[in-house]
């Protein structure tokens, strides 16, 4: 089944659950916090809120680059497997927390534990796919994230019909039982890393791999463009249901299913159309996969923009769909780009440093909303963040110039 044509689109949809309970869980407080603050007092504070969401974007971040070079070196199945198993039981755990202190170590262990998983997963899914379907295959991956955050926006509905403990608790027990189904079907691809025995000269292997890596200039505008556009993409993740409460006046455990179901449906078509159009303009234009890219991050500017001063449900939301077609497009296409420049040999690592710089850009964005917020700025910070995303789109339209479809 391994070497079968089949199999290839398999390890895409065994991923796809791994990605949904990844941002479902990680999801969950940013929409249940209001339920959350009757037990845990600190919450009713938002900047308090956003520390707190802090705390997992930092180690999240400090943890991917080095989840990234373990995972170009063991056997990313059992990588993935090992980090579900931990931060299901970590969300479990979440559901007993009864004081801050330690729901600020639970999500600590939960940055760590979810870090390992995105540069082993789209890695192996890109190793699995040629040039003509990657796109397409990180696309319907990314799906799986946006169908997380979407059932964790329903996190606060959940708590209001029973109790946030409950919420915490199922879901963690169906991400435990998941990485038992996964143990048994994923299979990985042997590369030579994974074969290369360990000698005193490892550690000087390491250190020119990283050395030629960060040597590549292409690599450097990558991870600029993609540290910019994750700006706006964290601020939605964690910060659009409380601006769709204020600006819309409806109780959070509306908010977080409308802002988050917007986004999910919208990031779907996004990823799809913006997969299927690179795979195809990539064919006959090298730089095909750089221009959906680009398309896709103009489509959110006047999104943002809208986000932020819009007071109608009908321009709010409308908005919030734009941007996440908008999103999908560039989401679909961050690894595929990536094999135009990288070796498959550091990928994961490649990808794991993007998504550490990514990451402390969000935790950053995500603090500083916090203070906007509690000031009464959230909107305002939401349009001028589009002014970011327009610099980076443009460095990579005049930076970035393929000489191949795919790096070996």
């Amino acid at each position: 089944m391994k070497q079968s044509k089949i199999y290839p689109w398999v390890v895409v949809t065994l991923l796809w659950v791994v990605a949904l309970l990844n941002y479902m869980d990680r999801q969950m407080l940013s929409t249940m916090k209001e339920a959350m603050q009757i037990d845990i007092i600190e919450l009713h504070n938002a900047e308090t809120v956003g520390i707190l969401m802090a705390v997992f974007l930092g180690i999240y971040g400090f943890m991917s680059p080095v989840s990234g070079i373990v995972a170009d070196r063991v056997s990313r199945k059992w990588l993935i497997v090992g980090s579900l198993l931990v931060w299901s039981s970590v969300t479990y755990l979440m559901g007993i927390a009864n004081n801050f202190d330690q729901l600020i170590w639970l999500r600590a262990l939960m940055g760590i534990s979810e870090a390992l998983y995105i540069p082993a997963g789209l890695s192996l899914i890109a190793d699995y796919h040629s040039d003509k379907t990657r796109s397409l295959a990180v696309g319907i991956h990314m799906t799986g994230l946006y169908m997380g955050q979407a059932i964790g926006g329903f996190g606060a509905t959940v708590a209001a019909a029973f109790t946030w403990h409950t919420a915490f608790h199922w879901f963690g027990i169906i991400g435990i039982a998941y990485a038992i189904i996964l143990a048994i079907f994923l299979k990985d691809i042997k590369r030579e890393p994974t074969t290369i025995k360990r000698q005193p000269t490892e550690s000087n292997k390491l250190t020119k791999s990283l050395a030629l890596l960060f040597s590549n200039i292409a690599f450097w505008v990558i991870l600029f463009f993609f540290a910019s556009s994750s700006l706006p993409g964290w601020a939605t993740k964690n910060w659009l249901p409380t601006l769709y409460a204020d600006s819309l006046n409806i109780p959070m455990s509306e908010a977080g299913p409308i802002s988050t179901i917007t986004i999910a449906v919208s990031s779907f078509i996004g990823v799809i159309f913006g997969g299927m159009l690179s795979d195809r303009w990539v064919q006959s234009n090298l730089r095909g996969r750089i221009y959906t890219s680009a398309i896709g991050m103009g489509l959110t500017i006047p999104s943002l923009v809208l986000i932020g001063v819009g007071e109608s449900f009908a321009a709010v939301v409308c908005a919030g769909m734009l941007f996440g077609i908008g999103y999908g497009m560039f989401d679909a296409n961050n690894m595929p780009i990536l094999c135009q420049f990288v070796s498959s040999k550091q990928r994961a690592t490649a990808y794991g440093v993007m998504n550490m710089v990514g990451v402390f850009s969000g935790a950053a964005i995500t603090q500083l909303l916090g203070k906007w917020t509690d000031g009464g700025q959230l909107g305002f910070g939401f349009a001028i963040l589009g002014a970011v995303v327009f610099i980076a789109m443009m460095a990579q339209l005049i930076i970035l110039k393929p000489k191949v479809s795919n790096m070996e």
